[in-house]
Formats: C-alpha cells, sequence, structure tokens
C-alpha cells in the first residue's frame, strides 16, 4: 500500500529591500526582478507546487503591495506582512510568520532563486536539512560544519565545507522547536541584528539537522545587477 504524502508547508522570505541590486529595486522588489523572462520567486513557487507543497506562505515588507497579484495567479499562495522588516533582521519574517512554522513539515526558502532545476524539491526528505552546495577550498559566505552527518555549526567562514544556498526544511517537530526558539529570541533586545540561521545554530543540540547537496547550477542566489546580466545572458 503506499504511503500518503505528509502535508507540507513553505514560507519564503520576500521581505528584503535588495540594496545591491539598486536601480533595479527601486520600484521592483528583488524577488520579482525577471531572470529569463521569469520572476525568480515564481520559480521558487513552481518547484514547490511541482512537489505538491500544500500552502505557500511570502512574507512580505519593500513594496509588499506587487506580491498581491501572486495570489490571484496562484490559489495556494498568501501573504504574510513583516511590520518590522526596516528594523530588524531577517529573523523578523520568521517571526510573522510564527502562526504557521510547526503546523507541518516546512520548508523555509529565500525568494531572490532562480530555480533552473525545479528537481531540487522533490527529493525524498527523511530529516530536517539545509540544502547546501560543496565548495573546495575556503569560502567566507555562510557555511556548514559537519559532524557524524549532522550539522554543527552555521556560521560564516569554512574550508573544504557545504555553502548555504537559501533553502531549508524542517520537519514538523524541528519547525514546532524553532518556532518556539524564534518567539524567545525575538523578545530580546538584542535580536534587531539576528539572522534566523542564528537560531537555527544556537539550538542545533535540540535540532535534527542534515545536509541535502546541490550541485552548481540547479539554483542560483543573484545578489548584484551584475550577477543578473550574467545568467541572462547565458542562454
Amino acid at each position: 500500500m503506499k504511503q500518503k504524502k505528509t502535508e507540507e508547508t513553505a514560507i519564503l522570505m520576500a521581505a528584503g529591500l535588495g540594496s545591491r541590486m539598486r536601480p533595479l529595486t527601486e520600484y521592483t522588489p528583488k524577488p520579482l526582478i525577471p531572470v529569463h523572462g521569469i520572476p525568480m520567486i515564481e520559480t521558487v513557487i513552481h518547484g514547490l507546487q511541482k512537489r505538491g507543497v500544500r500552502e505557500i506562505y511570502i512574507v512580505t515588507g519593500y513594496l509588499g503591495e506587487q506580491f498581491e497579484r501572486l495570489c490571484d495567479k496562484y490559489e495556494n499562495v498568501h501573504i504574510l506582512k513583516n511590520p518590522d522588516y526596516l528594523t530588524k533582521n531577517n529573523i523578523s519574517s520568521i517571526y510573522a510568520a510564527r502562526e504557521i512554522l510547526g503546523r507541518t513539515d516546512t520548508f523555509i526558502c529565500e525568494s531572490d532563486l532562480f530555480v533552473a532545476d525545479e528537481s531540487i524539491f522533490l527529493k525524498e526528505l527523511s530529516h530536517s536539512c539545509y540544502y547546501g552546495r560543496m565548495q573546495k577550498g575556503y569560502s567566507d559566505d555562510w557555511v556548514f560544519d559537519l559532524e557524524n552527518g549532522r550539522i554543527s555549526r552555521i556560521g560564516k567562514g569554512g574550508t573544504d565545507t557545504y555553502n548555504m544556498v537559501g533553502i531549508a526544511y524542517f520537519k514538523q517537530k524541528d519547525a514546532k522547536i524553532l518556532n518556539e526558539e524564534i518567539m524567545k529570541a525575538y523578545e530580546k533586545e538584542e535580536s534587531s541584528d539576528l539572522f534566523w540561521d542564528d537560531v537555527v545554530n544556537q539550538n542545533l543540540d535540540k535540532l535534527d539537522l542534515t545536509i541535502e547537496p546541490v550541485q552548481e547550477g540547479q539554483l542560483v542566489e543573484i545578489d548584484t545587477v551584475e550577477e543578473l546580466e550574467k545568467i541572462n545572458e547565458s542562454r
């Protein structure tokens, strides 16, 4: 007998200013900038829908009203507003989704990703995980240290390790723990500067987190106008 598929939800973080992409982001939020004619965020939505993710919540802030059309285009897409996006780091976007996180197994995704290969969302995920791309040599980006196959550190800087690529997946048990810890951290004065991944890092002893490897080119995080031009010229 075929096992019933577990219900899944996705939280897409789309509240940021996209400052490094100016002037393109002066009037358009970064996730809505097209790559090969498709807004970046829609490549993420398409991959999640292909997997069968039931509900997709976009957390908005900067120019948030422009995302409303996605709710008309996709019936399972909803908007959550982040009122603190100008004063707090991206922990505020996960806090804005506190009524959602922990209800089901949950994807947490950046919205400024160009997903070139939707099969990355079709993997069988038996554990909570971050998607990561192996980089040989030193990286000053966000990376993961591993110990016995489990993530033992999340932070900036590392050698011959997996780089963060902007997609994470939490089984419901871990999603509930993360939600509780996000809410605790958010009440503290120093939370203004926190990334949500900092909270994960501080609670790795409570979570069962692995790495799900992705390959170069399967998805791309675009941070600058030059990177956008380069990928648009690649086809």
